[in-house]
């Protein structure tokens, strides 16, 4: 079987280390970038290349930022005392499409995975810690997917915020288990929200 030019075969690599794309949708995206005009190439280019120079993690709550405050935590308008918990920005953003919370997030990074080696200390956990210990914080929403590492990781979150003395809640039902909030309707994210739980 012959191989493309080395130049395809280079982009074509790329694309399939990327989450969802495999070889034929790798092609797909290729042929449309030959099939384009060179303005398009270079701003995907450009696009690609800032996201990595300008996007960096929120200094407060590890979410996506342009600078050292994500949006939503340099938002006078938001309710600090109100901290949503999740595992990724991704999951943030569902919860901001739902427009159920106005309260503010912290961005754990993952889950509490044992079997993969993922500790707490390799988490976001220490910045929620201090987080909750200032204060100003009177709720914790601990809103990590429905799985047994979600499950594991907002148990050994309640242990910890406990000893801070703010009131800690799991987001309630509306969630079958084993699935990712990223993938879930604004509608039953803001039912999970509305119908979260003392832990």
């Amino acid at each position: 079987m012959a191989n493309f030019p080395e130049p395809i075969e280079n982009l074509l690599e790329q694309f399939i280390r990327l989450p969802g794309i495999g070889r034929r949708g790798a092609e797909r995206l290729v042929t449309h970038l030959l099939n384009t005009d060179a303005d398009q190439a270079d701003r995907l280019a450009g696009a690609l290349a800032r996201l990595k120079t300008d996007i960096r993690p929120c200094t407060r709550c590890g979410n996506w930022a342009e600078s050292e405050l994500c949006r939503i935590c340099d938002d006078p308008r938001r309710d600090a005392a109100r901290i949503c918990v999740v595992e990724n920005p991704v999951d943030l953003y569902a919860f901001e499409s739902s427009g159920a919370f106005d309260g503010v997030y912290h961005v754990l990074g993952g889950t509490l995975s044992p079997l993969r080696g993922i500790t707490p200390d390799e988490l976001n956990i220490d910045g929620l810690e201090r987080r909750a210990r200032t204060g100003d914080v009177t709720e914790v929403i601990i809103a990590t997917s429905p799985t047994v590492e979600g499950d594991a990781t907002a148990h050994y979150l309640a242990q910890i915020l406990a000893q801070a003395g703010v009131e800690v809640a799991r987001i309630g039902m509306g969630l079958p288990l084993g699935s990712s909030l990223g993938y879930a309707d604004a509608g039953t994210l803001k039912l999970a929200l509305e119908g979260r739980r003392k832990i």
